[in-house]
């Protein structure tokens, strides 16, 4: 992406919406903002649409974007604080570093949107619903926790689907064609392009089991 001059003062300016050191949280979470009842986060929000939006419609939920690239956050960061969006704080971090960000059982949703999809093999463990990642997102969600995951990519999704049963998770609103009968729910920047392109998006929930008695 494309690096912006101004990002600094950009950021600054949006201040309030971004938490600088998230390990400091970890466990008070929900105690650090009592207004809201569960902890949502989005991995990789990008420039944030889904974010702003989807946090509009959850006003007692926390919302929490992970993201990698500054450049692409500030603008997100811009549309919850333009819109006067209180409830979602963005945070410069990697999906692996959840385990020190959120305490075991913090976290009540995951949203996995338009990942990468490392086609090739040998770069299957960088994928955001492999083994590896998601041993660490049941380390941090609730039993019951969810992930919400969309992808245009069909091999993503159909490896991902066996991903997440593997790893004791109960599959749910499984679709190869979300949009099929006009738009469903808050869309991200690519899946709207993507829609607008006639191009599929696959979707699921993935619930993670609660042991036996619980």
């Amino acid at each position: 992406m494309r690096k912006k001059p101004n990002l600094i003062p950009r950021m600054e300016r949006c201040s309030a919406v971004l938490i600088r050191e998230p390990e400091a949280l970890q466990g008070r979470w929900l105690e650090t903002f009592p207004a809201y009842q569960r902890l949502y986060v989005e991995l990789g929000c990008g420039k944030g649409r889904f974010t702003a939006e989807t946090a509009r419609t959850i006003p007692d939920t926390l919302l929490v974007a992970v993201e990698r690239v500054p450049d692409a956050m500030v603008v997100g960061m811009e549309r919850a604080v333009d819109g006067g969006i209180e409830n979602v704080r963005f945070l410069d971090r990697d999906a692996q570093n959840l385990p020190a960000i959120f305490a075991p059982g913090e976290v009540d949703r995951i949203y996995i949107n338009f990942c990468d999809p490392w086609p090739t093999k040998r770069h299957a463990k960088r994928r955001l619903t492999s083994e590896g990642f998601l041993k660490i997102y049941r380390g941090v969600l609730k039993p019951g926790g969810e992930i919400h995951f969309k992808t245009d990519n069909g091999p993503l999704f159909e490896y991902s689907l066996e991903q997440f049963e593997a790893q004791g998770f109960t599959l749910s609103e499984v679709t190869r064609d979300l949009h099929a009968n006009g738009p469903v729910g808050v869309m991200t920047d690519y899946e709207a392009k993507f829609h607008a392109q006639g191009v599929p998006i696959n979707r699921c929930a993935a619930t993670l089991q609660t042991p036996d008695g619980e």
